[in-house]
Parts: C-alpha cells; structure tokens; sequence
C-alpha cells in the first residue's frame, strides 16, 4: 500500500503512532519566532541549536521530564526523555513498515520538534518521501539516523551510559511491537501480526540491539535499568532487570 500524505493508517492505531505531516491548522507569522515552522528540525536539536534564542530543545526537554516527575538528577530526567522520543520514532517506523509495506523517510532535517508539545503533536514530518519497509531501512531510520546522535549529546551532557541508552531503544522496540501484536489480534489482522513480529525478529540482530534484553514472544526482559526508580514515587519497570528497588546512593543528590 503507498504512503498516503497524512500517514492515515497510523491512527488506528491510536494517538502515540501518529505521526503529524499535514501543515499546522496556524502556521506562524511572519517573524513570529515561536510558531510551529519555527520549531527545530531533531537534526538541529541533535547539534545542540537554540529552539528558542535561550534554551537548545534537548535541555527543554530534559528539564520538562525532571519537572513533570520530580526528579533533581537531570541523568534521570535525559534517561526517559530518551526513552520517550525513541517509542515515539520506534511507533511512526514500525506502525508504517508493517501497515503500508512502506516507511516515510525520517531523516533528522525533516522532522520537526515541539519540546513542549503532547504526544502526538510533538513531531511534525515536513515532507513524506517513501522508502522500503524493510528491517534494514528502519534501522537505519532510527537507530542510526537518530538514536546515535542522540545517545551522544546525552553522554557527553549528562553521562548517561550507553549500554543504558541501549537498553532504553530496546525497551520501545519492544512495547511498540508488542502493541502492535495486541491491536492485529484484536482486529483479526494476521499479516500485521506476522510482519511485525518478522521486522522485530530482524531488528533485535541489530549489533546495538542484540544485547539489550531478553525475548520470548513479545515479553522482553531487559539487561539495562532505566532509572525510573530513581523518581520519586517510582517504581521498577515491567522490563526490569532488577528484582526490588535499591536503597538509596550517594549519587541521588548529585545527578
């Protein structure tokens, strides 16, 4: 099926899949420095640019994640702000390539980004160019095209680890694939089922996947921990690798 240009199918399959590609309803204003065609493209935010003059999207986002949890360590908050932007490229690529047969080209520079902005209206693809649907090409669309360079500004800012980092596009992969099996079942579509569980297959061979957990069906088990017990009032995660919360580090108060 070709890729319509509002990426329709996507959305029965509820709000974290869509992916926006039709112009904002407003577009800015001539000079207007805060309109949505004035969002940062990810190639910008992934190069450290100013989204707004003052603050790079990245570190808006980071410290939006820390607010909204509680958290006062940002290498928490830049964990499940990396793990949030990886479901939602995991869930646009996926739900595409087992839908249409096809993907939309994600590169960086066409994809914009609302730091801010609830899901689904976080991210704005500006133009949809298809490609091949295959495991190869969604990797490349999101693991190297944006988890890397992503994955780097957070080390080099806050000195999360990269087997952690790994362990969280891991995580996505597989709660997105896994969504994706619940909704084929209940609408009787045994090829999505299939296809989505033949693309997974193929993408946790990936050399910066293979190792990030343990899989059997569409449970997984990750080798990583997120950090999300670190925020107050959190807990582990259903992947966990850990059995029980630790007690409290010396690094809760430093970050």
């Amino acid at each position: 099926m070709d890729l319509d240009p509002g990426l329709d199918a996507l959305r029965s399959l509820g709000g974290f899949f869509v992916l926006r590609t039709l112009p904002p309803p407003h577009p800015a204003a001539a000079g207007d420095a805060t309109g949505p065609h004035r969002l940062p493209t990810l190639a910008e935010t992934y190069a450290g640019s100013a989204a707004d003059g003052r603050r790079d999207a990245l570190a808006l986002r980071v410290a939006t994640v820390a607010a909204r949890t509680g958290t006062a360590e940002p290498r928490v908050a830049a964990s499940l702000a990396q793990q949030g932007l990886a479901a939602r490229l995991w869930s646009a690529a996926l739900g595409c390539a087992v839908l249409y047969g096809r993907l939309p080209r994600l590169d960086p520079g066409l994809l914009r980004w609302d730091a801010l902005a609830p899901v689904p209206d976080d991210l704005w693809l500006t133009e949809v160019r298809p490609l091949p649907g295959d495991a190869d090409t969604v990797a490349a669309a999101v693991l190297d095209a944006h988890l890397q360079p992503l994955g780097a500004v957070l080390r080099a800012r806050h000195g999360v680890a990269t087997e952690l980092l790994r362990g969280n596009a891991g995580s996505a992969l597989a709660a997105t694939a896994r969504e994706l099996d619940r909704w084929a079942r209940l609408h009787g579509r045994t090829d999505v089922a299939e296809r989505c569980r033949a693309l997974t297959d193929a993408l946790f061979t990936h050399p910066l996947l293979r190792a990030t957990g343990a899989r059997d069906g569409t449970a997984f088990r990750r080798r990583s921990c997120c950090l999300y017990y670190r925020v107050p009032g959190g807990g582990l995660c259903g992947d966990c690798c850990l059995t029980r919360v630790p007690g409290p580090s010396p690094r809760a108060a430093s970050g």
